[in-house]
């Protein structure tokens, strides 16, 4: 077992909220880090939910080993520095397992730092394969990959036979990523990609692109990145009389695409990991976030539960709450969650993760497709 050096680490400008769910001292502290401002909040909301609730159940429940949980959250904003800053905070708050991060691109140098300091790290959310490929030791997720998901979005789009693809992305570790396993799943099945053009996060005019992607005389665009930006592209799109299905990623599956977009975003084709609420074991969970007027059936709500409660059985089952020995346990068992059983490879990825693709409706609601 590798021992940790402790680095002496400043950090500011990071908010920390402590909650001692059902015990005044809780002993085994949890981070969760994650957006819970700027323009991806939304998913933020959906990771500290389900965080949270696992945190409280596991608590109610008589804790792990005897001992309560309790979470401190950090605001990295989705960005890069800034998880950079909240990571070091968790440093100095005594932080041994962390929640998070949720963008690809904080999670990466999020958790170089984890690595150093020995604190173990599950990712509800972050998809980039370049997380998992370094042989980090305390590096986990709760959702599959890139790799795995570009590649079911390109299937479907082969199966819809299209002439000419435009694939846009936001020039970002998540959305260049998963844009290019696209491409290449389709370049390789001999579908011509028309256009495979980057956009800067945060744009709001996106005219010259539209008009791009209309001389390419494209029928299918597929968008790398999150939902703010999409959204704009789709009501853009639709004014521009631009005849084209749209399809994206799990970052645009998000309600308020909706209020951005608004009937543009019908027929919008998403990649998502399966509806966990709807399944016959998860109901009393489903209930139990019902009772506190929250809602469930986002993608990173019960991906983020699970990681809690991955968290808490590896202690369980390592007997330890070193990092590296329950590491070592997540790596060797098997475990029952909300998102099904969870067995990890060498890497820390899960050895299997299913993405569906669903049609996306203008009040938000979505049918799978295949």
């Amino acid at each position: 077992m590798r021992t940790p050096v402790k680095k002496i680490v400043t950090a500011v400008g990071a908010s920390v909220a402590l909650m001692a769910a059902g015990h005044a001292s809780a002993e085994i502290k949890i981070g969760i880090a994650g957006p819970m401002t700027g323009p991806v909040a939304q998913y933020g909301d959906m990771q500290f939910s389900g965080a949270r609730m696992a945190i409280e159940r596991i608590n109610s429940n008589g804790g792990v080993m005897g001992e309560m949980l309790e979470a401190v959250e950090v605001d990295d904003v989705c960005d890069p520095k800034q998880a950079v800053t909240v990571a070091n905070r968790l440093v100095n708050e005594g932080v041994r397992f962390v929640i998070g991060h949720l963008c690809s691109s904080s999670t990466q140098p999020a958790s170089d730092i984890y690595e150093d300091e020995g604190i173990l790290m599950i990712t509800p959310a972050s998809t980039s394969p370049d997380i998992t490929e370094r042989g980090y030791e305390l590096v986990f997720r709760t959702i599959g990959l890139d790799s795995m998901q570009g590649p079911v979005a390109a299937r479907h789009l082969i199966s819809l036979k299209p002439e000419r693809v435009a694939i846009v992305h936001d020039k970002q570790q998540y959305g260049e990523g998963i844009a290019s396993a696209v491409r290449d799943t389709l370049q390789q099945a001999g579908v011509e990609v028309a256009m495979f053009e980057g956009i800067t996060a945060g744009d709001k005019d996106f005219s010259s692109l539209i008009t791009k992607m209309k001389q390419a005389d494209v029928d299918y665009i597929y968008y790398g990145g999150y939902h703010p930006e999409l959204g704009l592209i789709l009501r853009q799109a639709r004014q521009a009389e631009l005849d084209a299905v749209f399809m994206g990623p799990e970052g645009v599956g998000n309600k308020d695409i909706n209020t951005i977009a608004g009937d543009a975003a019908e027929g919008l084709l998403v990649t998502l990991p399966p509806s966990f609420d709807e399944k016959e074991e998860n109901q009393a969970l489903v209930q139990a976030f019902a009772d506190k007027g929250e809602d469930p059936s986002g993608p990173f709500v019960l991906t983020s539960y699970a990681a809690v409660q991955l968290v808490a059985d590896g202690i369980e089952q390592a007997d330890s709450t070193d990092p590296f020995e329950v590491a070592a346990a997540l790596r060797s068992g098997s475990f029952e969650t909300p998102i099904g059983t969870v067995q990890y490879d060498s890497k820390g990825d899960m050895q299997s993760f299913e993405f569906v693709v669903y049609e996306w409706h203008s009040d938000g609601s979505k049918t799978p497709v295949n």
